[in-house]
């Protein structure tokens, strides 16, 4: 496939308009927790351990409220969960304005508990926008384009994930000041950009039911099609244990402090480098997506991914450990695309909430939980030998997966159009 052939899909104008909504609610959502990472840090305490608290805060709301989003995203309206899930991230970006602007000292004497409060509140608003996000695209295009779909999706998701952080680092550290309540001006902004995007958008049908089921019963039988779909929790299991053991996003602030020896400027462009290079990644799969290797690429990317992790870690060079982040993102990205589009594929519409959900918990709850293993394994073994014994950790997740399920390296995406 050529690479203007791929972009035929924006010729659907209603994913068009999802792709501007999924740009502007990443942009807004990676400055939003950025900037919190750089307050807490900066403002609160220069300490591994409460960036991985910012995580742990974030998951456990996101765990909980995933097992229920996946079952509203399939029995109510997907745009409308969207448009609600967005306005409450609208709320609480003014609420993060205020309390950081100097027009209301009062709030300041909430401290750092006004922050975890929000990250608790946005993993629930966070939750449901992951059970209905994915779902709601695969009702805008064929399913002939599921694969195209998700690779300009993956695509527009890393692009806004770039630029996130280094505005929230730029904006932040604004003439060695700190420009908190600027950053969360700018994720209002996005925030309404991202409704009125919905908004243009025609609400889709939803979803038939198969059989009428309990609440407890619709739960169950997603969680019952994901564990007995080998393909699908191998893939799931290999997303989730490399973000799991190999991410290392959440302590950079401390590692650009105490490696590097960097202010909050330099951590922008650092926290950035796996987006940039999921961009790159993509830009290529556009034009040569996964296909009759799919299941082999899934599991060398994620070998490479904990190899480039674990380079990253014996890094004292800026831009030596840009690259290596640079590259595990890369790396990411193929995994990402091959998950992505198995779930599609494999999952009839009237479950996507569920699975979507499930997936969530696997991989989404996985990057909070990961945020806090790094900072707890930071705090215990020290910060180069916690980001090592991440990548070990992955690399042995491959091995682990592809002996338990020899069949996964022998998927073919083109046998499941």
């Amino acid at each position: 496939m050529s690479f203007s052939s791929s972009l035929q899909i924006f010729k659907h104008k209603e994913f068009k308009w999802f792709i501007y909504a999924r740009f502007f609610v990443t942009l807004a959502i990676q400055m939003q927790m950025s900037t919190i990472y750089l307050q807490i840090y900066y403002e609160h305490s220069r300490n591994e351990l409460t960036l991985g608290l910012i995580g742990l805060s974030e998951v456990i709301p996101f765990i909980i409220t995933s097992f229920f989003s996946g079952h509203i995203a399939d029995v109510m309206s997907r745009r409308r969960i969207l448009i609600v899930g967005c306005l409450a991230l609208l709320l609480g970006s003014m609420f993060l304005w205020a309390f950081s602007s100097e027009y209301f000292p009062s709030l300041k004497l909430l401290g750092a508990s006004a922050l975890f409060s929000v990250v608790f509140i946005f993993g629930i608003i966070r939750a449901f926008l992951a059970a209905a996000t994915q779902p709601f695209m695969s009702q805008l295009v064929d399913r002939s384009q599921y694969t195209q779909a998700t690779t300009w999706n993956t695509t527009v998701w890393h692009t806004a994930a770039i630029l996130g952080p280094v505005l929230a680092g730029l904006i932040y550290g604004y003439h060695d000041a700190r420009h908190a309540d600027w950053c969360y001006a700018v994720n209002c902004l996005l925030f309404l950009g991202c409704v009125v995007s919905y908004l243009v958008i025609k609400s889709k049908p939803i979803p038939e039911k198969t059989k009428d089921e309990t609440l407890l019963q619709s739960l169950s039988s997603g969680l019952k099609f994901v564990f007995n779909n080998n393909m699908i929790f191998s893939a799931l299991s290999l997303d989730m244990f490399a973000v799991l053991f190999g991410g290392a996003v959440a302590i950079i602030p401390a590692y650009t402090d105490k490696i590097l020896h960097l202010g909050p400027e330099a951590y922008g462009l650092l926290r950035t480098a796996p987006a940039i290079g999921a961009v790159l990644t993509s830009f290529v799969l556009a034009f040569k997506q996964p296909g009759k290797r799919a299941g082999f690429d899934l599991l060398w990317t994620v070998a490479a991914f904990g190899v480039c992790t674990i380079l990253f870690a014996l890094c004292t060079n800026y831009w030596m450990a840009f690259a290596m982040l640079l590259l595990t993102g890369a790396f990411d990205n193929v995994s990402v695309v091959v998950r992505h589009t198995i779930l599609q594929l494999m999952t009839p519409d009237n479950m996507r909430g569920r699975v979507s959900a499930v997936n969530s918990i696997f991989v989404g709850s996985s990057n909070e939980i990961g945020a806090f293993e790094s900072g707890a394994a930071a705090r215990l073994m020290g910060l180069v030998p916690s980001i090592v014994f991440g990548g070990i950790m992955t690399i042995g997740v491959v091995l682990g997966v592809n002996k338990l399920n020899p069949q996964l390296k022998k998927l073919d995406l083109k046998e499941l159009e």
